[in-house]
């Protein structure tokens, strides 16, 4: 990193641990890719929940939830984004949260309401895409304001390339020392794991993962009438857009996560988007989710799950005992 913005490591250091104060990013991670795997499925929940301790509780903690904001629509008032294995799995799930009392029981609130997309239609997965958006921002006004604080151009600079992951390497040897074998072992599996696209390298996230802070993430679906390649292409290239998956959902085919600086922003983009494409574009259904409506969720708590679930089979089947033969 010091190389990459020409000052000095102490500098850097500082300016790291200062954006990390301040919450603008997330300590690195190696995104763990295998969820789509292991979790083909996405369901996306419209409920009707109270705002008390044991549903916040329960939406922090459960490893199925990966994001939720209480959002209102019609008799809604929360909107949950999970990840499953199939229908079945999730069927058992929400039959098991009013039989274990973790949310009110049917007689007390609306039935929820689901709708479910594969995983394995994704079009684009790029949480660092907004920098773009940013870095523009920056450009046009000289300066960058985050969670209160005015970004200076180093600060910047040196977040840029945190959330583009070229300055980190997987620190070997620690890993050996904490697992206690041997180096060359820890990174013949890193190896592995990253040729296999079960994790990707070391990257920086924000800590809403999808949106940067104190921008506007619009969950939307849409409706591409024609040009359907050259449509997608655009989205896929487009800094608003962090996340773009293929659906069938009513007249819609495509689900789109994009981040904005404010709602009037999303509609000039929605604008742009229509004179780049005449025709194209039909109905959208568009949800503004602000960053303060949003409830807080450890964004590792899901992919943890699936790790310690197979960690905790693996070592059961270790600790298992053969069954003796009857003579």
């Amino acid at each position: 990193m010091s190389n990459a913005v020409r000052k000095h490591r102490n500098t850097v250091r500082k300016e790291v641990h200062e954006l990390l104060r301040q919450k603008v990013i997330n300590p690195p991670v190696c995104p763990f890719m295998g969820l789509y795997r292991e979790y083909p499925l996405l369901v996306i929940v419209r409920a009707d929940l109270p705002d008390e301790k044991r549903v916040r509780d329960w939406v922090a903690e459960d490893k199925q939830i990966f994001a939720a904001y209480w959002s209102r629509r019609e008799e809604y008032n929360m909107l949950l984004f999970l990840y499953h294995k199939d229908v079945l799995a999730y069927q058992l799930w929400r039959e098991s949260l009013t039989e274990e009392h973790k949310i009110p029981p049917r007689e007390m609130r609306l039935p929820s309401y689901s709708i479910y997309v594969s995983n394995q239609l994704m079009l684009k997965y790029d949480p660092s895409a907004p920098i773009g958006l940013m870095e523009a921002e920056l450009n046009r006004g000289g300066k960058l304001e985050i969670n209160g604080v005015t970004l200076r151009e180093l600060q910047f600079r040196i977040l840029k390339h945190l959330v583009s992951g070229d300055v980190f390497k997987i620190n070997e040897n620690l890993l050996s020392r904490e697992l206690k074998i041997h180096r060359r072992t820890v990174m013949k599996h890193v190896d592995q794991l990253l040729k296999n696209g079960w994790i990707l390298q070391p990257v920086c996230r924000f800590p809403d993962l999808l949106c940067p802070p104190n921008y506007v993430l619009a969950y939307s679906m849409v409706d591409i009438r024609k040009a359907r390649e050259r449509v997608t292409l655009a989205f896929q290239n487009d800094p608003h857009v962090s996340t773009a998956l293929r659906i069938s959902i009513g007249g819609y085919n495509a689900l789109l996560f994009s981040a904005h600086p404010d709602v009037s922003e999303h509609m000039e983009w929605e604008q742009s988007l229509n004179r780049r494409f005449p025709g194209c574009i039909g109905h959208v259904d568009v949800t503004y989710l602000s960053p303060r409506t949003k409830i807080l969720i450890d964004q590792q708590k899901v992919s943890l799950g699936i790790i310690e679930e197979r960690l905790a089979r693996v070592r059961g089947k270790k600790l298992r005992k053969p069954t003796p033969s009857l003579r």
